[in-house]
């Protein structure tokens, strides 16, 4: 494989200003597509800001059109294959024989990394605009609050590739039932709209507001003590693991694994022989 040619080296911009760090995922040419780049950047950037004594609240928005497009499975940055500085337990990828390979992987930089996120001390804000997609939702799942804008779209493509939803399987924690089938079965997308309907969006501004709507809604919860902030995360969050979030998603987690062992035995690849330009196609043609 060729050595990933990055764009930026900068893929996540960090600001921090009156207790909130502002983080902006930097790729907007690829529609912020999570390459590990990235993804180590954000959780380098997240960690930094959870140690931050001046700092209450995380926001986590994307630069350009879009919020995220989801993982990066085709730019001349795609880094896959590339060793990092691993931050779990798992041993490195890179080298492994079959499924090992992407299940190690995926266990440090999807799965084992939204975990850390939302397991963190300080209240995150998504706020979002354009498309989240795919792995653009695992991202807006880890955060306590969903601020969208009124053009924001969400959705999770990835069954034509055979998969039962992303990494991070929180569809079912976050939707109900019969919408997060119909999220995964359909791969079409959620308007802002439905989606704050549903309960998974908190509230639609427009675009010229999205950034100081979030300004404000941040401002609420730094007026909030620090200790009962991390102690309110970790209890919603353990309520929703003894309901079986935890449990369900290490299960779908295994399952999406499977699909990719099947691909490499069926396909040309662990995606299904699919590239980022034919799946920003499938995203254009669903569009609703």
């Amino acid at each position: 494989m060729t050595d990933p040619v990055y764009e930026t080296d900068a893929p996540v911009l960090v600001e921090t200003q009156n207790g909130v760090c502002w983080l902006t995922m930097n790729r907007p040419r690829y529609g912020n597509a999570q390459n590990s780049q990235m993804t180590y950047a954000l959780d380098a950037a997240i960690t930094a800001a959870n140690a931050d004594d001046t700092v209450k609240v995380i926001v986590l928005r994307g630069g350009g059109k879009n919020f995220s497009g989801g993982h990066d499975i085709g730019t001349p940055g795609r880094d896959a294959h590339v060793s990092f500085k691993r931050v779990s337990n798992w041993y490195d990828h890179v080298g492994r024989p079959g499924a090992e390979m992407q299940f190690a992987r995926e266990m440090e930089v999807y799965l084992g990394m939204c975990r850390r996120w939302r397991e963190g001390p300080k209240p995150m804000i998504a706020s979002i605009h354009g498309a989240c997609i795919a792995g653009g939702l695992m991202l807006a799942w880890v955060c306590d609050l969903i601020i969208a804008t009124e053009d924001a779209h969400f959705a999770d493509p990835v069954l034509h590739m055979g998969f039962p939803g992303v990494e991070y399987f929180a569809h079912a924690f976050e939707l109900p039932p019969r919408i997060a089938r119909e999220l995964v079965l359909l791969g079409e997308p959620l308007s802002a709209t439905r989606a704050h309907s549903l309960g998974m969006v908190n509230k639609i501004v427009s675009k010229e507001h999205l950034e100081s709507e979030t300004a404000r809604i941040a401002a609420r919860i730094l007026a909030m003590p620090n200790f009962g902030l991390a102690l309110a995360r970790q209890a919603f969050n353990n309520t929703e693991d003894l309901q079986g979030k935890r449990a369900a998603m290490d299960m779908a987690f295994g399952l999406h694994h499977l699909a990719h062992a099947h691909n490499s035995l069926t396909a040309e690849d662990n995606i299904a022989g699919l590239s980022g330009r034919d799946m920003a196609q499938i995203n254009r043609k669903d569009k609703i």
